[in-house]
């Protein structure tokens, strides 16, 4: 499938961008206008962009009336926004306060959010909020002005609001605790927590030797997924051959070398097999050194 964005409708290519590219943070963005009015709601196109300056991006896009979304009036207005974070715990009081009021409705009223006073801006932040970063606008960018038209409001942060329930016993946020929401396309929404959070070592803590390295046998194994072989050539080095032939000796290797001494191709498939289990429980020198069986 091909798509030309020139050739369908605007509705129709946002519905396929939004699909496919997420899942998306969330900015809960709170203002006020020029006298004084606060005004809550949130924003998907959203993301940090620099950490020196903190700088946070968001985009409130031109709906089909053309008409400029309250936020980014006050944002132009004020200089000022708080971007709050959207956690599980409010996910429907932020969906409620997405409501196209009136200007001047406060949405925190109207949502049962709590109004907390900020430190350095003029913008109130979500009290329930796991984290909230108080910002300056530094510049509105104007994309266009037909409807779909984004407006980038760059932020630079100024001082952060974080709740120390989030925290993990390394003073860092925790994402089980942070239970972070994620926007998907349409009605649909991610919860960041359980087994949709998963840890991957970077790979720039050392040099990988790359997929391009391993051998052919196991680089075009029915069972090893691209997921596998790029765990796999994130090691530094192979095993040398006396720590293979060691790991030979372990139970579980030596009872698969013996049962299938005379069937190569079921050794193969039964080494691979074990070796993807070694990588799901991060045991990547243990997958080499079984994968590497067969290459003694």
């Amino acid at each position: 499938m091909i798509i030309d964005p020139k050739e369908i409708p605007q509705p129709q290519f946002h519905g396929y961008m939004l699909g496919v590219i997420g899942p998306r943070p969330i900015a809960f963005a709170s203002t006020v206008d020029a006298e004084g009015n606060v005004n809550l709601a949130p924003y998907s196109f959203f993301n940090v962009f620099s950490s020196n300056p903190g700088t946070l991006i968001l985009s409130p896009a031109l709906p089909r009336n053309r008409a400029k979304k309250h936020t980014l009036i006050n944002a132009m207005e004020t200089g000022e926004i708080v971007i709050n974070i959207v956690s599980y715990p409010i996910v429907e009081q932020m969906s409620l306060a997405s409501t196209a009021y009136p200007k001047g409705v406060n949405e925190f009223v109207k949502s049962g959010l709590t109004e907390a006073k900020s430190e350095l801006v003029k913008p109130p932040y979500v009290a329930e909020a796991i984290a909230s970063f108080e910002c300056k606008v530094k510049e509105v960018v104007h994309l266009g002005d037909e409807p779909g038209a984004g407006n980038l409001i760059i932020c630079e942060v100024l001082l952060v609001h974080m709740k120390d329930e989030v925290l993990g016993e390394d003073g860092m946020p925790d994402p089980f605790k942070a239970d972070l929401v994620g926007r998907m396309g349409g009605d649909w929404y991610c919860r960041a927590n359980g087994p949709a959070i998963f840890k991957l070592p970077k790979p720039n803590r050392n040099l990988g030797i790359g997929v391009d390295q391993i051998p052919d046998a196991i680089r075009n194994s029915p069972v090893l997924t691209g997921n596998n072989l790029g765990r796999l050539g994130n090691i530094e080095k192979l095993p040398e051959i006396e720590a293979i032939r060691a790991f030979s000796e372990t139970d579980e290797i030596h009872e698969i070398l013996t049962r299938f001494i005379n069937d190569q191709e079921s050794l193969m498939y039964q080494l691979h097999e074990l070796a993807q289990r070694y990588l799901e429980d991060d045991e990547l020198e243990k997958a080499w050194l079984t994968l590497l069986q067969q290459h003694l």
